[in-house]
């Protein structure tokens, strides 16, 4: 008897071990994350740019984050990539719709989905594109700048991309 309560509790103690290691390994990336929405007025129609943005490969011409090799991957709406920094990494874009909902999801290659959330909303006769950055679970604050920084000199390619094709 005393030799199968040894066994139990040698048993339990690994399973409480298992437990508590899984509960530390699990991804944490379900709480809410802080967010700032960064927008660009652009003087084009709502539908024009909706247009421009909602063709995966007109990314590669604006968005500094996509880098290099924008190309089909094989599956509906993803695309491959080589990133500025020269990974590879994939994106699954929303497909067209009549919302002029632009989201994406990036993977970057370290097992992370990052969302991407985008519209383009009608301004009188122009129109606002709308771009959610949401801070990372792992951002320092100079990373969260620089990502900042970015989103908002590539929107700013992205408004004289499209004012120029009048």
């Amino acid at each position: 008897m005393k030799k199968r309560r040894c066994i139990s509790l040698g048993f339990g103690l690994l399973l409480l071990l298992f437990i508590q290691t899984k509960a530390q390994t699990v991804n944490t990336t379900k709480m809410a994350l802080p967010a700032q929405t960064l927008s660009i007025t652009v003087l084009r129609p709502a539908d024009d740019v909706y247009a421009f943005l909602s063709v995966p490969s007109n990314f590669g011409v604006w968005a500094n984050g996509f880098g290099s090799n924008l190309e089909p991957a094989g599956t509906p709406d993803t695309w491959r990539f080589k990133m500025a920094n020269g990974n590879s990494a994939t994106a699954r874009f929303t497909p067209s719709n009549p919302f002029r909902i632009a989201d994406h999801y990036v993977y970057p290659g370290n097992g992370q989905e990052v969302y991407v959330p985008m519209r383009v909303v009608a301004n009188g006769e122009g129109s606002e594109v709308l771009f959610t950055l949401f801070r990372q679970p792992d951002m320092t604050d100079d990373m969260l700048a620089t990502d900042r920084a970015t989103v908002l000199k590539d929107l700013a390619r992205l408004k004289a991309v499209l004012e120029q094709r009048r």
